[in-house]
């Protein structure tokens, strides 16, 4: 075993060396807006492009912060620009059936020429219908077919006049109709004269009245049939003029759009509803509109001649690629069902719920078709109907738009049923990698639908090279962010707090979200400062800035500490008394703090005791870590003998829980301590987890544990005897803040790298942990000797009483037989 030496000041904070990189600040770098630290996931990302197909979509998992919306957006731009626009979608009445709107494909850009084609179309038939219906021949040949049946009548009623004539009767109009009346001499006959007529000529006129009676309703029983006649010709004459002022203008639309098969078919029906629907062209004031289309004109605000049937005509434009380079990016920010596959809108009047085809809206899914949708997993996850509407989508590639209110039975009222468009995107999910691991575990649909994995790292190595690009990539963000230009220094310091992000001197973060920010914050004290340039200076003073804002707890911790409300020792000696390290982390901020751990031992049956666990406030893992400990003092010290030990392990003045196993070799010290009755440094505090042949391993934190120890011991005082001691494999972690380098190199403070818990044992009692002899014992003056034979009295002791107990029972046993006796 070797003697733990403390690690010099530069084993604490690996420098940054750009030295092979000339410049003096960003201006001069190229400032290229590389993708760097993702290999796999740009590979995975390129192959989820370039595979047609189907389910080959991509999830991009990594930690928020990594850059995955914005490198799989700026692969896509890229890979979007080479390839041809889409084409356009249009919605366009259904003259068969009026709630299922057609869709039709047309090329980029000329849905909104068809639309503006067809403004053009309705405002020139108003004109050219206006001018059919109000000319001298619709007016000359609508009068000679009115006239030719009430000619037709006035012939039947002139005939019937004749003939009442012949009997002294006459035809008479009266507002209750056409009646027969006696005459003499040319004139009626009142009433009172007409009873004075003898009975035998009232008789012979009455009956000659019935039978003209039943002549002239026979008469007007041909009436109904005329005037049918006259409807009829009248819509015929309609239809011809009306095919007339139509037919140009439809014809050159059907031939300008020859090539688009589903246009002329349309314009054909559309030809055949306007012809059917003449009358209603004309004179179309706004109180002939019905209720449905004086609210619909209304709230549309068209204009006078594109209302009620006219409307009928319009084209709803519902994706317009006309101004789109190569194929469209979307990133869907808020993935409700509607927003994400489109929705029938309704306008509500009098408690009536209406709407039509113009009133369809796309979703994000028909904007992206034909190209590239992103979408965040976890925000879709939290819209209702949201996920399976996309996996519904996706499946079918189609988008069929269907109302929510109605597919769930809460609207009572018509709806429509848009005919569902050909569906053809790529779809990125961003999401956490427990959210992509939970869903490929719970939905059988998710891996047949995302079989691309594009896994983002959070670091990457940092050597030379790395640095380079690293600057590379912090200049393109100066310049992208409209920052001043950053120093040499302050690149420099950049670089190194990045490292301390990730936790480890040998690698830098790449989640550039805090990067951004931690640059965007310098700028400003530099500004404040009145610079041009940032310095390292400013970068300092924005972290500084960034930890005073979020350290309020910490100062509250400590300050606990040093009123000696939380006790921490931070002097002297105790046995089975130690000080743990634990980290917490509140947002983005993380800080260490002391925590003491205390260890009490008795004769038992060779358990170790987390008080923590039996109250419930005790991870699992830390759980476990406490019953390595176990493990650990059975192997070593009582292989051949049964441990007859009961030991009780807690974490003083923990209230709120303990998790991790970074504290199991401090718990082991404080364990051995306890048992050999030998006191403990208390200027030390320790970390690291330990297993069952005592090697102590890697922890996470090691530079916010060691900081958060120095914070205490600066505040009290440096004596030179104070330090920290940490698991060997963390120095390469070690990233520590300045004053605690400082203080090492003055010989305030010391930290040690420990292999074993043998090492760390010496450091802490100042005895001589002991290796085994030939015989298998320990020394007895050293820590092990003493451990091993506190152990060995526990086990005789143990031994003694369940001889004696024995005895007790052989006693008991043989008065017992004499009794019976």
């Amino acid at each position: 075993m070797t003697i733990a030496e403390p690690l010099t000041p530069e084993q604490l904070y690996t420098r940054t060396n750009l030295d092979h990189l000339n410049f003096e600040t960003t201006n001069e770098l190229n400032g290229a807006n590389v993708i760097i630290g993702q290999p796999r996931a740009l590979d995975a990302i390129r192959f989820g492009v370039g595979i047609e197909k189907d389910g080959y979509n991509i999830f991009a998992l990594g930690p928020e912060g990594a850059g995955k919306r914005s490198l799989i957006t700026q692969f896509f731009q890229e890979k979007a620009r080479q390839e041809q626009a889409p084409p356009d979608w249009i919605y366009v009445q259904n003259f068969d059936h009026d709630n299922q709107p057609n869709a039709i494909r047309l090329p980029s850009g000329k849905g909104s020429e068809f639309q503006r084609d067809m403004e053009q179309l309705v405002e020139e038939l108003q004109t050219a219908l206006s001018a059919g219906f109000e000319s001298d021949e619709y007016r000359a040949r609508r009068q000679v077919i009115e006239e030719e049946i009430q000619e037709q009548q006035e012939k039947e009623l002139e005939k019937l006049q004749e003939r009442a004539k012949q009997h002294n009767l006459a035809l008479l109009r009266t507002p209750g109709g056409l009646v027969f009346a006696p005459v003499k001499d040319g004139e009626v006959i009142a009433p009172e004269e007409f009873k004075q007529l003898p009975e035998d000529v009232r008789s012979k006129m009455e009956m000659q009245v019935a039978e003209l009676q039943e002549l002239l309703q026979k008469v007007l029983q041909k009436v109904p049939g005329l005037q049918r006649q006259v409807r009829q010709r009248l819509r015929e004459l309609n239809r011809d003029i009306t095919m007339v002022a139509v037919s140009g203008l439809l014809e050159e639309l059907q031939q300008k759009y020859h090539d688009i098969p589903e246009i002329p078919e349309f314009l054909t029906f559309l030809r055949e509803d306007i012809v059917d629907k003449a009358v209603g062209f004309i004179s179309q004031d706004e109180g002939q509109l019905n209720e449905a289309q004086q609210v619909l004109a209304a709230m549309t605000g068209q204009r006078r001649q594109e209302r009620a049937l006219f409307r009928r005509y319009q084209v709803n434009l519902l994706v317009d690629n006309s101004a789109t380079q190569g194929v469209p990016v979307i990133y869907e920010d808020n993935p409700t069902y509607q927003n994400l596959i489109g929705e029938v809108e309704y306008l509500a009047q009098m408690g009536a719920l209406l709407t039509d085809f113009t009133l369809i809206k796309p979703g994000s899914l028909h904007r992206a078709n034909g190209g590239y949708l992103i979408l965040d997993a976890r925000k879709i996850l939290q819209q209702p109907y949201a996920w399976e509407a996309l996996k519904r989508s996706l499946k079918a590639k189609q988008i069929k738009i269907e109302s929510l209110g109605q597919m769930l039975g809460l609207l009572s009222t018509v709806t429509l049923e848009p005919e569902p468009i050909p569906l053809d995107v790529k779809v990125a999910l961003l999401g956490d990698r427990w959210l992509y691991y939970r869903l490929s575990e719970m939905d059988p649909e998710f891996r047949e639908l995302f079989k691309v994995q594009a896994d983002f790292e959070e670091k990457m190595p940092r050597d030379g090279e790395n640095q380079a690009q690293y600057a590379e990539v912090l200049a393109s963000i100066v310049r992208r962010e409209n920052l001043r230009p950053f120093d040499r220094s302050a690149v420099v310091r950049v670089i190194e707090h990045s490292a301390r992000l990730a936790g480890d001197a040998e690698r830098v973060s790449i989640e550039f979200d805090d990067i951004i920010d931690l640059l965007s914050e310098a700028d400003y004290w530099a500004g404040q400062a009145g610079k041009e340039v940032v310095g390292a200076s400013d970068v300092e003073q924005a972290i500084d800035a960034q930890i005073h804002r979020a350290d309020r707890l910490r100062e509250r911790f400590q300050e606990s500490i040093l009123r000696e409300i939380v006790f921490i020792a931070t002097e002297g000696s105790h046995v089975g008394q130690v000080n743990g390290v634990s980290v917490v982390q509140l947002g983005e901020f993380s800080f260490g703090f002391p925590s003491r751990i205390t260890a009490r031992v008795r004769r038992g049956k060779g358990e170790v005791v987390n008080i923590e666990r039996e109250v419930n406030m005790s991870g699992p893992i830390h759980s476990k870590g406490v019953l390595i400990l176990s493990g650990y003092l059975g192997e070593k010290y009582a292989s051949e003998k049964p441990l007859s030990l009961s030991a009780s392990l807690v974490f003083e003045q923990s209230y709120s829980g303990v998790e991790g196993d970074s504290a199991s070799s401090a718990e082991l010290y404080a364990l051995l301590s306890a048992i050999a009755e030998v006191p403990v440094k208390q200027s030390f505090a320790i970390t690291g987890s330990v297993n069952q042949h005592g090697q102590v391993q890697a922890i996470g934190g090691a530079n916010e544990k060691i900081e958060g120890f120095f914070d205490i011991c600066n505040a009290r005082g440096l004596t030179g005897n104070q330090g920290v001691l940490i698991p060997a494999p963390n120095v390469k972690h070690l990233m520590l803040r300045q004053n605690v380098i400082e203080a090492v190199a003055g010989g305030k403070f010391r930290i040690f790298p420990i292999s074993d818990i043998d090492q760390g044992i010496e450091l802490l009692t100042g005895i001589a942990a002991g290796s085994l002899d030939e015989n298998g014992d320990y020394p007895a003056d050293t820590i092990n000797g003493k451990v091993q034979s506190r152990l060995a009295r526990l086990a005789e002791e143990e031994k003694k009483e369940q001889d004696n107990s024995e005895k007790e029972d052989k006693v008991v046993e043989t008065l017992d037989r004499k009794e019976g006796e």
